[in-house]
């Protein structure tokens, strides 16, 4: 029998082979039937990960909500259900993998996921900006979740998504897409290239109008040192707001790619080799329990989630250098 702990504690403690098989081996009286067993019959849902943020989080209307997706690679998987091809941002390509929709809480420095769900519109239905709306209306209706600002990337930009988070009270800052159309004067729209900047314009941007959404937004040109464009778009039209505060909005914003990557390289979150959807969605479930273990230990000690897990083999290594059990090998 294994538990959930065990299986936790597994994904914490093992360094790069995150399979059943794997676990098995390293543990006394258990069979790699009894891990995909467990993992087939438990029923984890994201629920638990609330559980788990909500006495870690520092929430105020001051604070963050991020959202953004992530897919798990299954490259190399054609049995495994739930497997779909989708656009990977790590990538930058089609892949074959499962899609999460996170959303992450921050402070503005530290991060916790508060939610997540899992993208099987086979099983449920639902796009990923179902799952967006979904999970907003839970943050604020059900976990009375006090932070304003939501911020997310081109993709939930949709009309719908923002007309939700105005009906909501709540401030959004998010990109826009380069071929989005937008007017400032009524009936003409333009390209966002088209658009001529002051450079009072560029500090504090301007109000421009978007097709089907009924009110005005504030977009801003961001151009970057290597010449890159991003056009920022926001709902707060406050004297404090500037491009240097979209920016650091933006910042903040990156924190979700962070818990993306940390998910990965830390817990095994994609590596899972069970069939049964059911497996998958619990694995996963486990990998979220896994980066709060590394995330609350690693704040505890003053380290990074990275040097944290990789410490694990720093006795070991010092124990093998000062008594190798396998010497080099020597001729004479």
């Amino acid at each position: 029998m294994v538990t959930k702990r065990q299986y936790v504690e597994y994904l914490i403690s093992t360094p790069v082979n995150y399979t059943g098989s794997n676990l098995a081996k390293h543990l006394d009286g258990v069979s790699h039937d009894a891990v995909t067993d467990y993992l087939s019959k438990d029923r984890l849902t994201a629920r638990h990960v609330w559980e788990l943020a909500r006495q870690l989080i520092e929430d105020s209307p001051k604070a963050y909500l991020i959202a953004d997706d992530s897919v798990q690679n299954k490259r190399y998987s054609r049995q495994i259900e739930m497997v779909k091809a989708q656009y990977s941002g790590n990538e930058h390509e089609v892949v074959r993998g499962i899609g999460v929709v996170n959303l992450v809480h921050s402070n503005g420095e530290d991060y916790y996921p508060v939610d997540y769900r899992i993208y099987a519109p086979d099983a449920d239905g639902k796009t990923k900006n179902d799952h967006f709306r979904e999970m907003l209306l839970n943050a604020f209706h059900d976990k009375h979740v006090q932070a304003e600002t939501i911020l997310f990337d081109s993709w939930y930009a949709s009309e719908d998504n923002l007309k939700l988070i105005y009906r909501l009270n709540k401030i959004f800052v998010t990109r826009l897409k380069a071929n989005r159309l937008v007017s400032l004067e009524p009936k003409r729209w333009i390209h966002l290239q088209d658009i001529e900047w002051s450079e009072l314009d560029l500090q504090q941007g301007i109000p421009v109008k978007l097709k089907k959404v009924p009110f005005k937004v504030r977009l801003f040109k961001v151009v970057a040192p290597n010449g890159d464009i991003d056009w920022i778009i926001t709902n707060d039209f406050s004297r404090s707001v500037t491009s240097q505060v979209v920016q650091d909005a933006g910042d903040v914003a990156w924190q979700i790619e962070q818990l993306h990557r940390e998910l990965k390289q830390l817990t095994g979150s994609e590596k899972c080799e069970c069939r049964l959807q059911r497996s998958q969605r619990n694995h996963i479930a486990c990998s979220y329990q896994a980066w709060f273990s590394l995330k609350v230990k690693a704040d505890e000690l003053g380290k990074t989630l990275y040097d944290l897990k990789h410490g694990l083999l720093y006795e070991f290594l010092r124990a093998e250098l000062r008594q190798p059990r396998i010497p080099a090998y020597e001729t004479f």
